[in-house]
């Protein structure tokens, strides 16, 4: 049987990635600090390898003892991690690295792979811990994953867009499935055409697997749900998964300055449609799952958690104002 080593793996990409591994017959060890709790401890065919991914000795310890045939790094944030890690590993069948769609520069529809130009990354970006940085740190770590499979290493690179799911510890989309679930009428940032493009987790998750697996050393595979949905679109599929109906009222800038809030108040939110080509990794036989079965295991999911997304509310109360003031329009 196969093994595979999981950095990270107990709270959301990673989590789906060891069930996708067991499904797929892999034994797993999961290497992390330990400071989450770990859904599989009673889980047989998954141990758990304590230790800091950014503890090189560590690291070095955890190949040693478990020897893996394939890890899946989910927890690689700069890109010293990446390049320590493509050494450490450099003998396994398969290394794969959780980069993202934010490593792009160029705002293009569709952004592809080795086409559309990636984000520069200073030294000062590739130490740092902000947002800011985040494309730029992801970028490099694609670099570091380049570099490597030049040297041999079977290492790959997997970009996914905004990932959303069950155990989606962000709460990005749980705000909305909150709002959805509480109230009849929902105010909807711009003309509800925006486009951000999502990928659903367990998507994600087996697209880590089937690159590990068949993935080209030194390529990078954007990953995104096969349909795209406008915000709108997305508001339904919320509201038919929760078996109600909700009436959505589109505000604009102006509309929404009326109560002090903007467009960008709203999470998910993009001005500019975002949008991956996910081709090459459909011809490696990655499949995506129905959009509309996918809403209705995270709004089921969501719905038994405790989640509400509540860090991204812009405000009940305001939102209430500026609907007040659109009933008068």
């Amino acid at each position: 049987m196969d093994s595979a080593l999981v950095i990270g793996g107990t709270r959301f990409i990673g989590r789906h990635l060891v069930t996708d591994l067991l499904d797929n017959g892999y034994d797993v060890t999961i290497f992390n600090r330990g400071n989450h709790d770990n859904p599989f401890a009673e889980t047989e065919g998954v141990d758990h390898f304590e230790g800091d991914r950014t503890n090189d000795a560590a690291l070095e310890r955890a190949a040693e003892a478990v020897d893996p045939d394939v890890v899946a790094d989910c927890v690689a944030y700069h890109p010293r991690d990446v390049r320590a890690a493509t050494e450490i590993f450099a003998d396994v069948d398969g290394y794969v690295y959780i980069s993202s769609g934010s490593a792009y520069a160029s705002e293009e529809i569709p952004k592809r792979e080795g086409e559309t130009e990636l984000c520069d990354c200073t030294p000062e970006q590739a130490a740092d811990d902000s947002a800011d940085s985040y494309g730029p740190r992801k970028a490099e770590g694609d670099r570091a994953v380049f570099e490597a499979a030049e040297r041999g290493v079977n290492a790959t690179s997997v970009r996914p867009c905004i990932v959303y799911g069950p155990h989606d510890y962000t709460e990005r989309l749980d705000f909305w499935l909150d709002r959805a679930n509480r109230y009849d009428r929902l105010l909807v940032p711009g003309d509800g055409q925006n486009l951000w493009h999502r990928a659903y987790v367990e998507d994600v998750a087996s697209a880590l697997r089937i690159v590990a697996e068949r993935g080209e050393p030194g390529e990078a595979y954007n990953v995104g749900d096969r349909r795209l949905v406008t915000m709108d679109e997305m508001l339904e599929l919320i509201a038919d998964a929760l078996d109600t109906s909700v009436e959505l009222v589109h505000a604009s800038d102006r509309e929404l300055s009326t109560a002090g809030l903007s467009v960008d108040d709203y999470i998910l939110y993009r001005d500019y449609p975002h949008v991956l080509d996910t081709n090459e990794l459909a011809s490696l036989g990655w499949e995506s799952t129905p959009v509309e079965e996918a809403m209705a295991r995270t709004v089921e999911e969501h719905l038994e958690s405790d989640r509400d997304g509540s860090e991204h509310d812009p405000g009940r109360e305001k939102e209430e104002r500026v609907l007040g003031v659109l009933e008068t329009i």
